[in-house]
Parts: C-alpha cells; sequence; structure tokens
C-alpha cells in the first residue's frame, strides 16, 4: 500500500480529488466576480505588503462603520485560501468577507507563494510572516492584537493548522496565545499520500516536509479554540483527515469541535462565509 488502504497513484487522486464533478473553471469565475463585487462595496486597502517578495501581500476588508479608525480597536481575522498549494490567490477569495465586516471584524484575505516557484515549507513561513505582520501593526490598522483569528479553505485549513503549531513565543517573540480561534474548512492535516500523487511534480514534498509540515506529526502549540468542518459530499478522506487532527488536539487537551456538513461538498462549504452563515457565527463567537 501507497497510503493506508490506497495501493495505486490512481486510487490516492481519487480519494483526494476535490471537484467530483465540479467545473473548475466556472466555480473560479463565480468567486472572481463575487470578489470583484465586494471589493466595490467594501473598504479596503489592497496589496498591502507583509513581507519583502511581491507574493507576500494581503487585502485588508476594514470593519464596517469606521470602527477601528476614530473609535475602540476592532477584532481582526485571517482567511487563507486554497488551491492544493499550487493555484489561485487572493484575489478570488474576497467575496468571503461581507458578513464578517458587517459583523465589525476586519479581514485581511492573505496572498501567499505557490509551489514549485517556492519550496513547500516557503508557504508555511508566509502565513506565519502574515500573522505575525497583522499583530506587530495592529495599532496602525485599528485592529485589537489581542483579538486575532484565523481560517482557511482547504490548503489554507492546513496552513491555519500550522499556524497552531508555531512556537509563536520561542521563535517570534510573541503572546502564545497570539490566536484566539481556529476555523479550519476542509483541511489537509497528514500530507503523507500527496508525495504519491498527481500534485507531487508540483509540491516537490520530501520526507522530512510530510514530518515538519504535517498538522498531525506536529505539536498544537496555541491554546485556542478550534473549529474543523468537512462536507459529506467529498470524499471521505477530507472527513477522515479532519477526525484524526481532532483526535491530535483534543490528546494535547485542545478545545476542538469537528463537523461533517451533509449536503454540502468541498466548495459548496464556502457558502457558510455569507452575511448570516455558520462560519460568520462561529468567527465571530472567537471574539465575544
Amino acid at each position: 500500500m501507497l497510503y493506508r488502504d490506497l495501493a495505486t497513484q490512481e486510487a490516492i487522486d481519487r480519494a483526494y480529488d476535490p471537484m467530483r464533478g465540479r467545473d473548475a473553471a466556472a466555480l473560479v469565475a463565480d468567486w472572481q466576480a463575487r470578489s470583484d463585487l465586494t471589493r466595490a462595496r467594501q473598504r479596503v486597502s489592497r496589496e498591502v505588503p507583509y513581507g519583502p517578495t511581491l507574493a507576500e501581500c494581503l487585502d485588508l476588508y476594514h470593519a464596517a462603520g469606521n470602527v477601528g479608525e476614530a473609535g475602540e480597536p476592532v477584532p481582526c481575522h485571517l482567511f487563507f485560501h486554497g488551491g492544493y498549494w499550487r493555484a489561485l490567490s487572493h484575489q478570488e477569495f474576497g467575496f468571503v468577507v461581507d458578513g464578517l465586516v458587517a459583523s465589525g471584524i476586519t479581514v485581511a484575505v492573505v496572498n501567499y507563494a505557490l509551489c514549485p516557484a517556492v519550496a513547500f515549507g516557503e508557504l508555511v513561513r508566509q502565513a506565519r510572516a502574515a500573522l505575525a505582520w497583522v499583530y506587530h501593526h495592529a495599532g496602525s490598522l485599528g485592529v485589537d492584537p489581542q483579538r486575532l483569528s484565523v481560517s482557511g479553505h482547504s490548503a489554507g485549513g492546513h496552513l491555519c493548522a500550522m499556524l497552531l503549531a508555531t512556537a509563536w513565543a520561542g521563535d517570534y517573540g510573541l503572546p502564545r496565545d497570539l490566536i484566539q480561534g481556529a476555523l479550519c474548512v476542509s483541511g489537509l492535516y497528514d500530507l503523507e499520500p500527496f508525495p504519491w500523487s498527481w500534485l507531487q511534480p508540483k509540491l516537490q514534498l520530501t520526507g522530512r516536509d510530510v514530518i515538519d509540515y504535517s498538522p498531525v506529526r506536529q505539536p498544537c502549540r496555541v491554546p485556542a479554540g478550534v473549529q474543523l468542518v468537512a462536507g459529506g459530499e467529498e470524499s471521505s478522506e477530507f472527513a477522515r483527515q479532519m477526525q484524526a487532527y481532532a483526535e491530535h488536539l483534543r490528546g494535547q487537551g485542545i478545545d476542538v469541535e469537528s463537523a461533517v456538513l451533509e449536503g454540502d461538498d468541498h466548495f459548496s462549504l464556502l457558502e457558510h462565509y455569507r452575511p448570516g452563515g455558520r462560519f460568520v457565527d462561529r468567527i465571530t463567537a472567537f471574539h465575544s
């Protein structure tokens, strides 16, 4: 067997295929159009650099009502997009912010470099750099550095889990409880199958990468509340990985909730970021 009960690359590719009959081009076109509309109606600071490379930038969507500029600082939420670590950008995912900014939360939609232009570990480093940058610049951004939360979809869910595995005090000199809450949506938490998959020419994962960047193989170093979600209509491997990660966290005393949302596939899960959606409620609860 290459991975668990999966004996061939074809079996691994099927098990980790998020599309399952979806039209990728139509999905991305819809996200882009909706994100363009969001940017037209929200107050957004575009392409704000958080690091030295061009890929290290974010779009900052300011909380509704000018809160955070003239009044008390507001919570800030960082969203990390998916794309199997080798596709897409922050520009397609502005549509996730509408319900959050209406709830008084400033949202940073984070961009990061993609494989194979950079090594896999560089994606993790950039995700960490984005969160550290927001913390250090909280005053000028009008946000409260003690009320930061994160979420991510698919590969972005993996990056959020790696943020929870970060030694913020020892490596960055930042508070251990830097993150108030994390929502990982259909994330990948064990990288072991991917060197055997169609993604390997892009990801170029080494054996060391699989150990260092698999959240199920790393301690959770942040005492945050964690919400894990997978879709009932996507491959069962996404839910299995979610449950394995949930058990890994619970074994360390982390407060974690996990749920399989019946009727949702890998991509319809993103609709729960709509105003009034369950993800908006969960993220808002992190800061209550």
